[in-house]
């Protein structure tokens, strides 16, 4: 397994607030991620709906809906539960978000995942 690599800073992520997004690559392709924090904890997914193969995000950072309660995707309306990835409702027809492995360590959130690397690439 890679050494775990930061992400970002944990004090920059709020409970139901504003997430960050970062890239993977998997050793073949590049990824869209992101994470937030969903009460104390933080939790990473693939950027990528279960509906359509879009981002959630139509602002970037902004994931939660307007309740903070479920990650929506901002083009159709799918809604997943925060600590799962889970479809919760709209058009995402049971298929549920891709986690990425993280974990906070002091003030870091780090990647922690054998599947993947971050990609710093422009």
């Amino acid at each position: 397994m890679p050494s775990a690599q930061r992400i970002c800073m944990s004090s920059s992520l709020r409970s139901r607030g504003r997430g960050r997004r970062f890239s993977v690559f998997d050793g073949n392709r590049r990824h869209a991620a992101f994470v937030v924090r969903y009460g104390t904890v933080v939790y990473a997914y693939l950027n990528r709906c279960g509906h359509q193969d879009l981002e959630l995000d139509w602002n970037p950072g902004i994931f939660f809906d307007t309740g903070g309660r479920f990650l929506l995707c901002a083009t159709h309306g799918a809604s997943y539960e925060p600590s799962s990835g889970r479809c919760v409702g709209g058009p995402c027809n049971g298929r549920g978000l891709v986690a990425v492995g993280v974990k906070e360590q002091g003030d870091e959130v780090l990647l922690h995942d054998d599947r993947y690397t971050l990609d710093n690439s422009p």
